[in-house]
């Protein structure tokens, strides 16, 4: 960021070194020291290539569901990969008489009625519609919007890694390994939309200009070679690796775990983790076998409009 800055500055011919701060973001619960740790060396870097201290980093700790800075004082939001966590599981997932809609399974899945994606649906679009105004109370006029996150490549494509985990949790059941009533209560807080779907909220809540989107596919492997482990090794054994099925399999569930384990050992237990994991992988792998294997994203450039600015529906 700070060389497109100083690029632009060339180009616009600003002879004074512009100041950068920036703000990272997560849940109280996140510890930010390891981070901080990390700012000195980074600092020094950037007075190596600058000569100046110009770039400022801090911490805002809280959903960014909620407002998080003052009125009218930031210039660019860049999301990545937060936006398909929902606020909360949808509501509407349990009958009155407390019968689960989604049994058996996690998340949408084919076997989910219409009523479970509709209560998904409607939470993002609360979620979403929700995040768009905080925003635009916080950005200055024509500021930038940047989204990085999940999303379904058609009406009728779900998440498969997701519906895989619920798949390896129905196994489990069946081995009397999990309880199956704690399998039908649990729902993941997640959901990935169709890009008709966001341009759908977007237009609605008004605030934004949609620029630029578009979407692309990654396998579940796809950064296998940039891992620290795979790149420890030396090029024999990294070209190993990269064909192993079982190294495959660990990179695989190693991803999975570091997103979904905390919210799975709170509501199953710590103890089933490890089994969970090492079936999901072998799962996945069979997954990719198949020609599956795939994550859908979604990449978007929004600007906020000027107060004065129409919007005109599309």
């Amino acid at each position: 960021m700070a060389e497109i800055v100083d690029k632009l500055s060339q180009e616009l011919n600003i002879q004074k070194p512009l100041n950068i701060q920036v703000f990272l973001n997560d849940l109280v619960g996140n510890d930010f020291n390891t981070v901080f740790k990390l700012l000195p060396s980074f600092y020094k870097q950037i007075q190596r290539k600058r000569g100046l201290a110009s770039c400022f980093i801090g911490a805002m700790p809280g959903s960014f569901y909620s407002r998080l800075f003052p009125q009218h004082s930031v210039h660019l939001v860049h999301s990545s990969y937060s936006l398909h966590w929902l606020s909360q599981v949808p509501k509407g997932l349990v009958t009155e008489s407390g019968f689960p809609l989604n049994k058996g399974n996690i998340y949408i899945a084919k076997t989910s009625p219409p009523s479970v994606h509709e209560a998904y649906l409607t939470q993002f679009q609360k979620d979403f519609t929700n995040f768009l105004s905080m925003r635009t109370e916080e950005m200055v006029s024509c500021g930038s919007l940047v989204l990085t996150f999940i999303c379904k490549s058609d009406e009728n494509d779900g998440c498969d890694f997701w519906e895989l985990l619920g798949i390896t949790l129905n196994d489990m059941v069946i081995e009397g390994l999990v309880e199956e009533a704690k399998l039908d209560k649990f729902n993941l807080p997640l959901y990935a939309p169709s890009t008709k779907e966001l341009k759908q909220i977007i237009e609605k809540e008004g605030s934004f200009k949609l620029l630029h989107l578009e979407t692309f596919k990654l396998k579940w492997d796809s950064n296998m070679a940039s891992d620290s482990e795979t790149n420890m090794a030396s090029d024999s054994e990294k070209e190993a690796i990269l064909f192993d099925e079982k190294s495959k399999a660990k990179y695989i569930a190693g991803n999975m775990r570091a997103v979904q384990e905390s919210i799975l050992v709170e509501h199953f237990g710590e103890e089933i983790m490890d089994d969970l994991f090492k079936r999901y992988g072998k799962k996945a792998i069979e997954y990719m076998k198949n020609g599956k294997g795939n994550i859908n994203n979604v990449v978007m450039s929004l600007v906020k409009r000027n107060e004065k600015e129409e919007v005109v529906p599309v």
